[in-house]
């Protein structure tokens, strides 16, 4: 009496079955960890900016967007800074690329707002999906 070796019809399409149930959970999971390390990139650069705006404040005792640092763009943010009056400024770090969407600010009060497709923040930067400020 002959043994068939391998596997089954019936086996196969349980564990592509399988792999595809838990590949639609994890890749889903591993894209939004990745997207909220790039955000990352924008926060920081925005609050080293807001220092070395501060910083400018100090030597010149007045934000002049000519004379002042803006935080250069990166590769996934593109920043501008608006010297409102000599007495205040606003920082918008707005996503570029796999983060369009994705716009965070600050001000010399130290206001901190986000504009991101999970929600707005009032008075916060919101780094994941489910935060609130």
């Amino acid at each position: 009496m002959k043994h068939a070796n391998g596997f089954s019809l019936v086996e196969l399409m349980v564990v592509v079955a399988i792999v595809g149930i838990l590949s639609s959970i994890a890749v889903p999971a591993y894209s939004e960890y990745v997207q909220r390390g790039q955000l990352v990139e924008g926060v920081n650069a925005l609050a080293t900016g807001r220092i070395q705006m501060e910083q400018f404040f100090q030597d010149n005792r007045r934000y002049d967007l000519a004379g002042s640092p803006c935080p250069a763009n990166t590769a996934h943010f593109t920043y501008v800074c608006n010297n409102l009056t000599q007495t205040t400024y606003r920082i918008t770090a707005t996503g570029a690329g796999s983060i369009a969407g994705f716009s965070y600010n600050i001000n010399q009060a130290n206001v901190k707002t986000s504009a991101t497709p999970w929600g707005n923040g009032a008075t916060c930067w919101i780094m994941r999906r489910g935060d609130a400020c």
